[in-house]
């Protein structure tokens, strides 16, 4: 009896030793280590950063698209091949009178950082250091850059390599390497807050054209002129939707009545 119920403890033991052994041997995941290198920071109801401070980044491109943090959509530049593509289009149009552009050398903290191995890609969004900044608006503004990669890349890249591409877009500072850049650039301007630039003029900048909107009651002609020709078209009765890639425009008797 006594050597059965040994077996039965020495049973118990392992099993309860078993799960934190395999857990302890679990991989880190490319998340757990960038979520490491790259603290995330938390704004509050203030506009301030509530509690520790996140990462401080310097952003290495200007003409990222900037837009206040409360609001809740965003347009993403996408980083591929070692070149940064500005957002444009449909989405910029849109976002103009409420966004403005992050200049290079302007610090931000990583806000959200979101890793889809499946689709090669890493979400990376941040948020404009008021205080780095001398800005004097009421809240921060944040952006998103969309780092796309080769097929199988992310499966078997290390995290210094992808780190190494975010850094194109965002190396990692401090205040004291940022302020120098500031004092070398002069009246370069360097540190003027993203929401101050004038839009028209970082746009002939980025992509030499002012982003126009697409608005209610616009013929079909008006709108080809802004977006291109449609992906697709679809003639339901009165109703005729145009389909691009990432909008659709819905058009009632030859005029624009919604925009999705």
């Amino acid at each position: 009896m006594r050597q059965a119920w040994r077996v039965l403890f020495v049973a118990a033991a392992i099993a309860a030793i078993l799960p934190s052994f395999a857990a302890a041997q679990a991989p880190v995941t490319l998340q757990e280590q960038l979520n490491a290198q790259y603290k995330t920071v938390k704004i509050g109801p203030d506009g301030e950063v509530a509690g520790d401070p996140g990462t401080l980044l310097a952003i290495q491109k200007g003409g990222i698209i900037a837009v206040p943090w409360t609001a809740l959509a965003l347009c993403p530049a996408k980083f591929k091949d070692n070149v940064l593509h500005l957002s444009t289009g449909f989405c910029a149009g849109m976002m103009q009178n409420v966004s403005g552009y992050f200049k290079k050398g302007a610090k931000v903290y990583p806000l959200k950082l979101d890793v889809n191995v499946a689709k090669e890609k890493i979400s990376f969004q941040v948020v404009g250091c008021k205080v780095c900044n001398h800005a004097d608006q009421p809240f921060p503004f944040k952006a998103e850059v969309v780092f796309e990669f080769p097929k199988g890349y992310l499966e078997t890249a290390s995290a210094s390599q992808v780190e190494d591409t975010i850094g194109q877009v965002f190396p990692i500072t401090t205040e004291t390497e940022n302020d120098q850049q500031a004092q070398g650039e002069g009246d370069a301007g360097q540190q003027q807050p993203a929401q101050e630039q004038p839009p028209a003029q970082q746009t002939q900048q980025s992509q030499q054209a002012e982003p126009q909107t697409v608005q209610a009651g616009m013929t079909t002609d008006q709108v080809q002129s802004i977006l291109g020709k449609p992906d697709k078209i679809f003639n339901v009765g009165t109703k005729q939707i145009y389909v691009y890639k990432d909008v659709k425009v819905t058009f009632l008797d030859g005029k624009v009545s919604d925009v999705q």
